[in-house]
């Protein structure tokens, strides 16, 4: 309710008009694929699997058929794995609309013409997850169409559905409560998501709807490689389901001098309803045929998209300053196949440019050979990348049911686990870190022979041991070059190590090119690399920025220069142990 005056005085009054950009999204991780619901390319930050689940979804149905998308299963075993934060960006095949619905003003109750007070608009774009049309139930009247079943159960409502319901309207003072509720609920049984009382249309008022709920979208720009999200509207999402996207019936200063309700404006005050949302368009489904999934996607078919849908996503994401995160992974994406090869060298292109993440890459499909998946790796070059192979069998978390996943599906949550059991330098490897406890099985049981050869082909073997289970047994890049950059636990150190420095590095930029600054930079830099250095990350490092680097002619050219010298920890990867026989009464050597 706006503050007014009542008796002679002086009322100064706030309007934050700032409106602060946001920092950066910094999550682990990041995962772009299809999923059921949420916002069409736009990346989100998800904190746990049923925040996921929430602005994502799980399961869903495709013809007699119930699946999960690689998303959904790889999310699911990071956060297990003890990963804290996730960037989602959902690839969808074809353009998707959000679903509306209106709110009918008070003037209904008095048998006149009814007005739209103001629109929702939900989150998640596309139409699975968004009910047949958006028609409002005023408590006590009659549907106009019958999109409700008994008990006020949607007929196509499900746990992935939205609707609303406005409660406690109050014309006296101008303010009423909306609450979002699951799709699949009834009157006598709500599921209520969301609550947000004492709501007004007083756009002065700091309960003003759009402030309290949010009206902010990001919209997608350009195109190519020059992508970039806007963002329209005014006040930040405090919804995870829904947000403002007009309001028609405003009520500024609803009360008078006397603090009573102006009566232009009391009609205004949205009825006591419930309703539901509609209109939404874009389909992950293919009509008139099945979409492929698990082990038999291919080149024109992965979980309803082809590779070319990946390729806005990526882009979106190589904006370094709006999204970080030091593991990206597009599980779905295999590079043996001819669309999927020009996303993820793109991918590559990007991660390159930005050089603070690795990719986790799939090289060949389901059902493939040693030699296929060297072929595969030799035409590659980078270490901002890994792969793994073969293929594995889980148990999907949410259809319960048994299925086969590529790779990268799983090896995310084997980083999550290393970086919480050791640190980002130590390799995601082995019985200790590597383990992956929910594999039921890999696609074949490797043998030495078989990961010899993956080895030297760059490719890391998943092995399967006896009593010990299905492991992660290799840390290399895709760097064909034999430097300390083939490996996985080498190039995250630097990676680490780049965005702490790098960060430290920004705040210098403008400041006076002086000893003082310089030393500035060494007092935080040499600390935090010894901390490194007695976590096993570095076996010694220098960092010089003085005069020696810092000439007369250098500092004229606007430039602060510092050279920082690492000496990468090796991980004993081949481990020789050497059996002697002695005869006896020998004397064992000291």
């Amino acid at each position: 309710m706006a503050e007014t005056l009542i008796s002679p005085g002086v009322l100064a009054r706030e309007n934050d008009m700032s409106q602060l950009t946001t920092g950066p999204i910094q999550a682990g991780a990041c995962i772009i694929g299809p999923t059921v619901k949420g916002p069409a390319e736009v990346p989100k930050m998800v904190t746990s699997y049923s925040d996921y689940l929430a602005q994502f979804g799980g399961a869903f149905t495709s013809g007699s058929d119930e699946f999960s998308y690689f998303t959904s299963i790889s999310a699911f075993n990071y956060f297990q794995n003890g990963g804290s934060t996730l960037i989602v960006s959902r690839a969808v095949p074809t353009a998707m609309s959000a679903a509306t619905s209106s709110f009918i003003s008070n003037s209904r109750a008095a048998g006149a013409a009814s007005q739209n007070v103001f629109t929702l608009e939900t989150l998640g774009e596309g139409d699975y997850n968004n009910s047949a049309n958006g028609l409002y139930t005023p408590f006590g009247q009659a549907m106009g169409l019958a999109n409700t079943g008994s008990n006020n159960t949607l007929l196509s409502g499900s746990a992935d559905n939205l609707r609303w319901e406005i409660t406690s309207p109050d014309t006296a003072s101008g303010v009423f409560s909306l609450v979002i509720r699951r799709g699949d609920d009834t009157l006598k049984s709500k599921r209520v998501l969301e609550t947000f009382a004492n709501l007004s249309l007083d756009p002065k008022a700091s309960n003003y709807i759009a402030k309290v709920i949010g009206d902010q979208k990001q919209v997608k720009r350009g195109s190519g490689t020059d992508l970039y999200l806007q963002t329209t509207g005014s006040f930040p999402n405090a919804s995870k389901y829904v947000r403002v996207s007009a309001v028609n019936l405003k009520t500024p200063d609803y009360l008078d001098n006397a603090g009573n309700a102006k009566t232009k404006y009391t009609a205004s005050i949205p009825v006591a309803m419930s309703g539901a949302f509609g209109g939404a368009s874009g389909s992950m489904v293919k009509t008139n045929t099945m979409n492929q999934y698990y082990q038999t996607i291919d080149n024109t078919d992965t979980q309803g998209l082809d590779g070319h849908d990946y390729t806005d996503p990526i882009n979106i994401l190589a904006n370094r300053d709006d999204f970080r995160y030091n593991l990206i992974s597009t599980p779905g994406l295999i590079y043996e196949n001819a669309t999927h090869a020009t996303p993820l060298n793109t991918l590559i292109s990007n991660t390159e440019g930005r050089g603070d993440n690795i990719i986790v890459m799939d090289l060949v499909n389901y059902n493939s050979t040693v030699t296929q998946i060297g072929q595969q790796a030799a035409s590659l070059d980078t270490s901002y990348a890994a792969a793994y192979w073969p293929w594995l069998q889980i148990t999907d978390p949410d259809t319960r049911q048994l299925c086969w996943v590529p790779a990268s599906t799983m090896i995310p949550g084997v980083y999550a686990y290393n970086d919480k059991a050791g640190e980002p330098w130590f390799a995601p490897a082995g019985i200790n870190r590597g383990g992956l406890g929910t594999v039921r099985q890999a696609e074949r049981k490797l043998t030495q022979t078989n990961r010899d050869t993956l080895y030297t082909q760059k490719v890391n073997p998943i092995a399967t041991f006896p009593g010990t289970g299905v492991v992660v047994f290799g840390q290399k890049t895709l760097q064909t070059k034999a430097s300390a950059l083939d490996r996985v636990n080498v190039r995250r150190l630097l990676i680490t190590l780049k965005n702490y420095i790098s960060q430290i590095a920004d705040t210098l930029v403008f400041e006076q090119n002086t000893a003082a600054t310089r030393n500035n930079f060494l007092t935080q830099v040499n600390p935090y690399l010894e901390s490194v250095q007695q976590r096993q990350g570095l076996y010694a490092f220098k960092v010089v920025m003085d005069d020696s680097n810092n000439t007369p002619d250098v500092i004229d050219r606007n430039q602060l220069i510092g050279a920082v010298y690492l000496q990468p920890t090796k991980t004993a990867e081949f481990i020789y142990l050497d059996f002697n026989i002695l005869p006896t009464g020998a004397t064992f050597p000291a």
